[in-house]
C-alpha cells in the first residue's frame, strides 16, 4: 500500500527513494539503496525477507531482471508483491504482482521509477515521473522530494498516507539523507518540513562523520545557519 521513486543521477552518483504510504514507518521495511550498484523495492505486500536477499544479490553483482527471476523461484507468495529493481546504469526490472491491490504499476524512466499500489490511480505514478524527469539537473533529494509530492498531489491513496521516508546516498558508505515520519496525518508534509530545515545541514554532517575534530558544535551551526533547532521550533 505505498508509493515510491526510486532514482539516482548519473552525474553525480548519488542514489536514492522517497516514498509514502497508508501504514505506519515505511522507512525501514520494503526500500533501500545498495551503495555503489542501484536502488530496489518490494512492496504491496512487503517481505523485509526478500529484500535482504534481493539487496545481496545485488551486491554479487546479479542484473535487475536476475534478481527479479531469483525472488520469483524462492518465493511463494510472488503474486503478492510489487517489486522495482533500477541499477546505476538506468537498467530496469519491474513487478506487480496479479494479488498487488489495484490500482498499481510502475512507470520506468531512464534513472528512475515511480511504481505504487492501492492508488487512486495511474495519475499518481505518472505524475511523480514526470516531476522527477523535469527536474534533471537539479540535487537528487530534491528531484525525490518533489516526486515524492507530486504524487500525493495526484491523489496518492484513497485513504490517504499515515508514514513517509526519502534516503539518499552520495559516494560515502553512509546516506547523506535518511529522513523518516513514521506517522502522521500529513506524513508528505511533514517530511518537507523536516527536510527543509535539513538539507543546509547535509554538508555539516558528512563532515563531522569524517572528522569530527573539523566542526563547529551543532548549535553553533544552526546559529551561523540561521536555522531553528529543530524543524518545529517557533
Amino acid at each position: 500500500m505505498t508509493f515510491s521513486i526510486l532514482g539516482f543521477c548519473p552525474k553525480t552518483g548519488k542514489t536514492g527513494f522517497a516514498q509514502s504510504t497508508s501504514t505506519p514507518a515505511v522507512g525501514w521495511r520494503c526500500t533501500d539503496v545498495v551503495r555503489g550498484r542501484g536502488v530496489l523495492t518490494v512492496q504491496a505486500h512487503g517481505d523485509y525477507r526478500q529484500l535482504q536477499i534481493a539487496k545481496r544479490l545485488m551486491e554479487l553483482g546479479h542484473t535487475p531482471q536476475g534478481i527479479l527471476k531469483s525472488l520469483e523461484a524462492g518465493d511463494p507468495f510472488f503474486a503478492y508483491r510489487q517489486i522495482a529493481i533500477l541499477d546505476l546504469t538506468g537498467v530496469a526490472a519491474v513487478y506487480t504482482g496479479e494479488k498487488a491491490y489495484p490500482w498499481a504499476g510502475e512507470v520506468v524512466g531512464s534513472d528512475h521509477v515511480a511504481t505504487g499500489n492501492v492508488l487512486v490511480g495511474e495519475q499518481v505514478v505518472r505524475s511523480m515521473s514526470e516531476t522527477f524527469a523535469s527536474l534533471d539537473g537539479a540535487d537528487l533529494e530534491d528531484r525525490l522530494m518533489r516526486a515524492l509530492e507530486a504524487g500525493r498531489d495526484a491523489g496518492g491513496q484513497p485513504d490517504g498516507q499515515t508514514s513517509a521516508a526519502i534516503v539518499v546516498y552520495d559516494r560515502y558508505e553512509f546516506p547523506t539523507v535518511n529522513l523518516r515520519v513514521d506517522a502522521a496525518l500529513e506524513p508528505t508534509g511533514e517530511l518537507r518540513r523536516i527536510y527543509d530545515w535539513f538539507k543546509p545541514l547535509i554538508p555539516y554532517y558528512v563532515q563531522r562523520t569524517l572528522d569530527p575534530t573539523s566542526v563547529p558544535r551543532f548549535r553553533s551551526v544552526l546559529q551561523e545557519k540561521g536555522l531553528p533547532q529543530n524543524p518545529y521550533a517557533v
